[in-house]
């Protein structure tokens, strides 16, 4: 007589159950929790399996054989379904990403940045690497910021009309007599570094990259709007070799290692002394030689005293590129109308060099 925790009759027909169930399940997330109830910790063939222990000696090994059958059949309609079943979710998985290459296909083209966009973003980060700050300030702009509190003067050529936009506001006359507004659009952004100099005060270490607008005919060289970046450092004891220094480092940030950078002396009104600065350029038309690339110095007294800085304890130097310039010389591009025209073909170009 079996021993009351072994039910073959009980054990046979709930493995019957659970293969029949098996046979008609449908996923194999619905497989799997039949397993784990027919077959798992809690069901009732492990629970049989254990019990064997508790039986007479001439009724294990019968006992035993019962459950290795049950065991093997249950498994193999379990591997069976399974199999189909795996078989099933990947071929319906393949249908569902089946593209139909013989489609017609919409194709458009991503586009591409900018490439004075892309520049500008380098300039930045040369700056930022050595410890300066990014500094910005407005497009439009007063004329003490644009003009006097640089040191030029009223009757100074550049803040005549064929130079300068002015923003149409009260007209009245200035010290030289020219009827104009006290608003213009900024010539170069060095307006930004005097409102660095008012707010922030000395030590002092910027970059103010940005748009500026001069009243120039588009050709091939010239645009009336266009980009610069200013640097200015003003602190004690720097020198027209600290200027030099920082050049040379930006000469090759920009156009890789043998680049390098010359003086040649000039005037500004915001600088003194003041120099051109040229770039030695393997490149240039007729061979390697010098090419103009901007304007530096050391900042004039005068434009320190106009920011409430004491000129006798504080120098400084200044220097501007022009972002446009930088770039036709970086990429041989020989026509302004280029970067201005918004022909995406342009800036494809580009995309590799990113």
């Amino acid at each position: 007589m079996a021993d009351e925790g072994f039910d073959p009759a009980a054990v046979t027909d709930e493995v019957a159950e659970g293969i029949q169930k098996v046979r008609e399940a449908s996923t194999l997330e619905e497989l799997k929790a039949l397993k784990a109830r027919y077959a798992g910790a809690g069901s009732a063939m492990v629970q049989a399996s254990r019990s064997i222990g508790s039986l007479p000696v001439d009724q294990k090994k019968t006992a035993g054989q019962l459950m290795g059958k049950l065991k093997a059949d249950f498994g193999r309609a379990y591997g069976l379904m399974e199999n189909r079943l795996a078989e099933q979710a990947e071929q319906a998985k393949l249908a569902a990403e089946r593209v139909d290459m013989t489609l017609p296909v919409e194709r458009r083209p991503l586009g591409a940045r900018h490439p004075l966009a892309k520049l500008m973003e380098d300039v930045e980060d040369f700056f930022v690497s050595m410890g300066w700050r990014i500094s910005s300030g407005p497009e439009v702009e007063s004329e003490w910021y644009n003009f006097d509190a640089l040191n030029l003067s009223p009757d100074h050529p550049a803040r005549q009309m064929q130079d300068t936009f002015y923003v149409k506001g009260s007209q009245a006359k200035d010290a030289a007599g020219f009827v104009g507004s006290n608003l213009v659009l900024r010539t170069q952004t060095s307006s930004d570094q005097v409102r660095a100099l008012i707010e922030r005060g000395v030590p002092l270490y910027i970059a103010s990259p940005g748009r500026v607008f001069r009243t120039d005919e588009l050709d091939a060289t010239h645009t009336p709007v266009f980009h610069q970046c200013e640097a200015l450092a003003v602190d004690e004891g720097l020198t027209m070799a600290d200027l030099k220094g920082v050049l040379d480092k930006l000469a090759v940030a920009m156009f890789g290692e043998g680049a390098r950078t010359r003086l040649r002396p000039s005037y500004f009104p915001f600088t003194e002394p003041s120099a051109e600065m040229d770039l030695w350029f393997p490149d240039k038309k007729g061979g390697p030689g010098w090419i103009e690339w901007g304007g530096c110095g050391m900042v004039n007294p005068n434009v320190l005293k106009s920011a409430g800085i004491d000129s006798d304890r504080y120098s400084g130097f200044a220097f501007g590129v022009g972002m446009e310039r930088t770039l036709l010389l970086r990429h041989d591009i020989n026509d302004m109308h280029d970067l201005v025209e918004g022909d995406v073909r342009f800036s494809d170009q580009f995309v590799m060099g990113e």
